[in-house]
C-alpha cells in the first residue's frame, strides 16, 4: 500500500515538475516573443532579413555613458571628420569632466512589454510645408527634432511638441522647455567643451543654447558616441561622404532605441530643392554639404519598404 501511495506522489511530483516547467517555458517564450506591445514591434519583426542585419549592429551603444571606453580605432576615425589635433587622453579627460556634471547614464526611454513606445524623426525638409502632419506628428510619444527645427508658426504642418532637440555647437540656436532632452551630437572636442562651458555656465537667463543650458536641462543631456556616429557612416552609407547628417544620424538613433518608428520631412522639397521649410529659398544651387543627402534618402526608403520604419515624404 505505502509502495502504492509512494508512486502516486512520485507521479504526481513529476506531472507539477513537467506544468511549472512548461508554464515558465511559456512565459519565457512570450516574453522574448512580444518585448513590446506594437503590432509590428521593430526589434522583432523580420529581423532575418539580410539586408538590414548586414547594416543593423544591435548591441552598438548609441550615447556615451561614465563607463564606456571608446576604441582607439573609433576615436581615429571621429578625429578625422573636422581635424581634430588632441590626442585619446585629452579626449577621456574631457568627457569625464562632463560625467561629473551630467547623469552618468543617459535617459533613454524604456521598453515595456505593455506599451509600444513610438517616436517621430522630424527633418526641416521644405517638403514639410503644406503637409498638414502637424496632429500625426504629436501624437508620437518622443518627437525629435533636428538642429533649428522651428514650430511656432507651423504647426499644422509640423506639430508643437518636442521630447528631444537634436545638436552640435554650429547648430545651437532653438530654445528648449524644460522638460526636453538634449540629444548631442560631437564631431571634435572643442564641441565636448563647449558643452562643458554651457552647463557649467552661471545663468539664470531663459534656455537659449547660444548663451547657457538652465541648470535644469543638465539631467536630460544625452551625448551621442562617437562610435555610433563611426557606425551610422560606415555600415549604413559605406563612407559615403565626409560624414552622416545629424538628420539620418538621428533616424537609425531611433530604429536602436524606439519601437516604432515615423519620419517626417527628409530629402528635397516638390520643386528638387534641398531647403528649410521656414526659409525662403534664394539659393537654388543648395545641396547638402558633406553630407550625402541622396544615398540618405534612398536608405529611409528601403527601410520603409522592409517595413522598418514608416516613411511620409511630404509634398
Amino acid at each position: 500500500m505505502k509502495t502504492i501511495i509512494g508512486s502516486v506522489f512520485v507521479a504526481l511530483l513529476c506531472i507539477c515538475g513537467i506544468c511549472i516547467t512548461w508554464k515558465v517555458s511559456y512565459m519565457f517564450l512570450e516574453f522574448t516573443q512580444k518585448e513590446c506591445d506594437c503590432e509590428k514591434c521593430q526589434k522583432n519583426d523580420k529581423l532575418d532579413e539580410q539586408w538590414f542585419l548586414q547594416r543593423f549592429q544591435k548591441n552598438i551603444s548609441p550615447f556615451l555613458t561614465s563607463h564606456y571606453n571608446l576604441s582607439q580605432e573609433a576615436f581615429i576615425w571621429w578625429k578625422g571628420r573636422q581635424s581634430e589635433r588632441r590626442d585619446y587622453n585629452f579626449y577621456q579627460k574631457t568627457t569625464q569632466k562632463i560625467f561629473e556634471i551630467i547623469p552618468a547614464y543617459p535617459p533613454v526611454v524604456g521598453h515595456s512589454p505593455h506599451h509600444c513606445w513610438t517616436c517621430a524623426v522630424v527633418g526641416n525638409s521644405g517638403n514639410l510645408r503644406r503637409s498638414h502632419n502637424g496632429k500625426l506628428i504629436d501624437l508620437h510619444d518622443s518627437v525629435f527634432r533636428i538642429n533649428y527645427g522651428r514650430t511656432d508658426g507651423f504647426e499644422e504642418d509640423v506639430g508643437s511638441k518636442t521630447t528631444h532637440r537634436v545638436i552640435y555647437p554650429e547648430s545651437a540656436g532653438a530654445k528648449l522647455d524644460k522638460s526636453t532632452h538634449l540629444v548631442f551630437f560631437p564631431f571634435k572636442i572643442r564641441d565636448l567643451e563647449w558643452l562643458i562651458s554651457k552647463l557649467t555656465a552661471d545663468t539664470n537667463a531663459v534656455s537659449s543654447l547660444r548663451s547657457n543650458i538652465q541648470a535644469k536641462h543638465k539631467d536630460l543631456v544625452m551625448v551621442v558616441n562617437p562610435a555610433f556616429m563611426q557606425y551610422v557612416h560606415l555600415s549604413w552609407l559605406n563612407g559615403k561622404g565626409k560624414y552622416s547628417s545629424t538628420g539620418f544620424m538621428t533616424v537609425i538613433l531611433a530604429l536602436h532605441i524606439c519601437d516604432k518608428v515615423s519620419v517626417f520631412g527628409f530629402g528635397a522639397d516638390s520643386d528638387g530643392n534641398w531647403s528649410h521649410y521656414w526659409e525662403v529659398l534664394k539659393n537654388k544651387q543648395l545641396r547638402t554639404g558633406p553630407h550625402p543627402g541622396s544615398a540618405e534618402y534612398d536608405l529611409i526608403e528601403e527601410l520603409a519598404r522592409q517595413g522598418k520604419l514608416v516613411f511620409y515624404k511630404g509634398f
